[in-house]
């Protein structure tokens, strides 16, 4: 028999493995807790064609259900992590023990825990369990191990192993690793390839595919190996697979597509503002996502635009070497200090080995030695000169040799639109993303100047005016506050009299703008541009109608969207339509009602859906606007666009200073936005207008935007009067035309309908304009000899 203090020890000893195991179990999760389990998935953002643009997540994971995951690939895991896995209950016993046995030593020596751990047990650390090293860890993954392999099926486990695993190169899941390693969906995957990720869960670093070639070829060739000897591939199979070389992408992309960096961010903005998505839900919810991007504009909006920024830049001298070395020794480390934009993948860094004469002597960071352009050096000595040592940017010239580039010191924006649906084909907010990820598009304030114009003409043509009426040119003075007086001028300094609305618009005339703005009243150009969306409250200041109140270009797109659109207000959106991860619809952009959109076909009359949008201008002011505006293509300010050869408009603008530059285009089913200016809002230089900066770029796009569409002309409204005004036949409201024996007779016409003026007098006074209004001019900056007002 026991003695009492056996007995005594006994007792202790139970209640201290019973207290332990109180404390060691009071908060293990529970096994039933995965039925329902999704891991952490990447919401996929794809352009209208389904091209994938951009994944937004924690944890880059591509969730891939089991039935789709090839048996090669899941047979690799299984030779490689626990090939008896479909044979075990959740814990491979013998192999367990030993490893507890073997950590008693390692705990005493300090030494890592060994696991011995089945898949089973991985699930339940990886999901439910922490990566604490103790033996009570251990256990808890033991006991839910065998609790997980009586709730869910073999199939299950292996599902949640395959897509929950870490697998480096910013990797969850065989999903993920397939695309981010090989640029590969998992189906596409060679045995190879396979083996490779199977031998990634021991430790991804240790088998990094460029630092450790050697060592993860190794791993592979082991996982390769076992495989033959289970009988799951031949040896031949084998054989090959150990002989094929591993080659991986140099680094994980989101995406292959990369022109739509500043758009997809935009997109993230949105999403993560949206009652339905979140931060958490866009991040780890695993959603699909369509978006309205068009990536053949996109790529052709981003070239227009770097384009036109190094053209600028150009315009306005080399402005040195990024840096200078005396000892070329070790250039490239102090070369590579300095960022190159991501997106000119052919600008390589290189050092001036020697400048002498016409000639100058670069070797780029890879080693090849060549002369630059000489049009180039002389670009370089007519700036800041260049010399030996100095580092620089070149780029290859077919034939040998290098050009020199430097990247734009100014920037700016691209926006293009659907008028009639709002969906935004193409955004670029700046030259580089990889330099600045502020998108000037949506987020960079600017004044548009004369690109603002249409809007105080649209108002006025809503008061009564009509394309008959005219508004003089000429000087004008107005009082401001503070006693200040004000006076617009014109681009050219020149007036040109009585002028129709027309051609105030297609030669940007201030003085008539301004008299415009004063005959109908500040109040109607200020609701208008509010309702447009132009600006959310108006200053009703008369400078406001040279455009010196601030907007985006993304607001002035849509508000051009609503003159071609036949006066509809429309709602600019970069997301179609969001899915959950089962396909079902929880957000789209188009909310309009379809009462039969779900029916089967019966032979009826298919359904009729309202266009989307609320009527803000009459359409027939809408086409007039847009008539005006083919004008300053055909004969105005922008007449480097007509080059295109296809029906457009538009608008340019230029900001006092010229401290930016506009130009609102749009054919029949695209419109078109770009401005160019310095981020701190200095001035682009003399003679910088809209029409030498903004156009070209706008001229460039299109080009490629148009090369396959035809020549398709503005549509009027089916109730529109035509009368040939001056030569040109222009729109008007019924009962508002002229008659027939006025019409065309030139400057001495008097056409009928509501007239503007009776009287018109220089100074600005008028009389008799159709609800004419006080206005007031805003308090002028101090006055500069070349201050223009804006113009063009």
């Amino acid at each position: 028999m026991l003695g009492v203090g056996a007995l005594s020890f006994i007792a202790i000893a139970a209640l201290a493995v019973g207290i332990y195991s109180a404390w060691l179990f009071h908060d293990m999760p529970d096994a039933s807790d995965l039925v329902d389990y999704h891991p952490p998935t990447a919401t996929r953002a794809y352009a209208w064609d389904g091209t994938l643009i951009g994944e937004f997540s924690r944890e880059r994971r591509i969730f891939v259900p089991y039935e789709a995951i090839p048996k090669q690939t899941a047979q690799a895991f299984l030779a490689a992590e626990d090939h008896g896995f479909f044979q075990h209950g959740g814990v491979d016993v013998g192999g367990f023990a030993r490893a507890q046995m073997k950590n008693v030593v390692n705990i005493a020596q300090g030494r890592r825990l060994e696991g011995g751990s089945t898949i089973t047990q991985q699930v339940a650390k990886n999901i439910l369990l922490s990566n604490e090293q103790t033996i009570g860890r251990k256990l808890k993954e033991a006991i839910l191990s065998t609790q997980l392999e009586q709730t869910l099926s073999k199939e299950r486990i292996l599902e949640l192993y395959m897509n929950e695993i870490w697998l480096g190169y910013r990797s969850y899941g065989v999903g993920a690793a397939a695309y981010n390693y090989f640029g590969k969906s998992l189906s596409e995957l060679t045995l190879a390839q396979s083996a490779y990720l199977a031998a990634l869960p021991k430790g991804p670093d240790n088998y990094h595919p460029i630092r450790r070639k050697a060592q993860a070829m190794a791993r592979r060739n082991w996982v390769i190996d076992q495989m033959a000897d289970l009988g799951w591939v031949t040896r031949a199979e084998a054989n090959a697979a150990m002989a094929e070389d591993l080659v991986v992408q140099a680094a994980p992309t989101r995406s292959q597509y990369r022109d739509a960096d500043y758009f997809v961010e935009e997109v993230r903005r949105i999403a993560l503002d949206m009652k339905e998505l979140g931060d958490e839900r866009l991040n780890a919810g695993g959603y699909y996502m369509r978006t309205t991007l068009d990536p053949e504009l996109q790529s052709a909006a981003k070239t227009a635009l770097m384009n036109g920024l190094e053209t600028y830049d150009r315009r306005h001298g080399w402005r040195g070497a990024y840096g200078h070395v005396d000892d070329l020794n070790g250039w490239e480390d102090v070369a590579r200090k300095t960022v190159r934009p991501r997106e000119h993948a052919d600008w390589r860094r290189a050092v001036v080995l020697s400048a002498s004469g016409g000639t100058v002597r670069v070797r780029n960071i890879d080693g090849v030695e060549g002369n630059l352009a000489g049009q180039d050096v002389s670009w370089a000595r007519a700036g800041k000169g260049i010399g030996s040592g100095d580092l620089i940017f070149v780029a290859p010239v077919d034939g040998g040799g290098f050009r020199l580039k430097q990247v734009p010191a100014a920037n700016g924006a691209l926006v293009a639109m659907e008028p009639y649906s709002g969906r935004v084909l193409a955004m670029v907010g700046g030259y580089s993303f990889s330099l600045s990820k502020f998108n000037r598009a949506t987020q960079a304030l600017r004044q548009p100047g004369s690109s603002f114009k249409p809007i105080v003409y649209a108002a006025a043509l809503e008061a009564g005016y009509t394309p008959a009426s005219t508004v003089l040119d000429a000087p004008i003075t107005l009082r401001g506050y503070g006693g200040q007086d004000w006076s617009p001028e014109n681009y050219h300094h020149d007036y040109l009299g009585a002028l129709t609305l027309r051609r105030g618009i297609e030669l940007s005339r201030n003085t008539m703008t301004v008299r415009l703005a004063q005959g109908i009243g500040m109040d109607r150009i200020a609701a208008l541009s509010e309702r447009l969306g132009v600006t959310r409250k108006m200053d009703k200041v008369l400078a406001m109608a040279l455009g010196s109140g601030e907007t985006t270009v993304y607001r002035m797109a849509a508000a051009y969207s609503t003159f071609v659109n036949g006066g509809k207000l429309v709602q600019p959106h970069l997301i179609e339509v969001v899915e959950d991860r089962n396909g079902k619809v929880i957000w789209k952009a188009d909310r309009r009602d379809c009462d039969r959109c779900d029916a089967g076909f019966g032979g009826a009359e298919s359904p009729r859906i309202q266009r989307a949008g609320d009527q803000v201008i009459d359409p027939i002011t809408a086409y007039q606007v847009t008539s005006f505006m083919e004008g300053v293509v055909q004969r105005g300010t922008a007449t480097q666009a007509s080059s295109i050869g296809k029906p457009l408009g538009g608008k340019t603008g230029t900001t006092n200073d010229y401290r930016s530059a506009w130009f609102m285009g749009f054919s029949p089913h695209l419109v078109v936005g770009v401005y160019i200016g310095f981020d701190d809002n200095r001035s682009l230089g003399n003679n910088e207008t809209g029409s030498v900066a903004a156009v070209p770029i706008f001229t460039e796009f299109m080009t490629a935007a148009l090369k396959d569409k035809p020549a398709e002309p503005f549509k009027a409204p089916a109730n529109a009067k035509f009368a040939m005004i001056r030569g040109i036949r222009e729109a008007f409201r019924p009962g508002t035309e002229p008659a027939a024996s006025t019409a065309d007779l030139g400057a001495a016409a008097t056409p009928s309908g509501p007239q503007p003026y009776d009287k018109v007098f220089g100074n600005g006074q008028v009389t008799g304009a159709p609800n004419a209004a006080a206005a007031v001019a805003p308090p002028p900056p101090p006055k500069k000899k070349d201050d223009l007002s804006d113009l063009f």
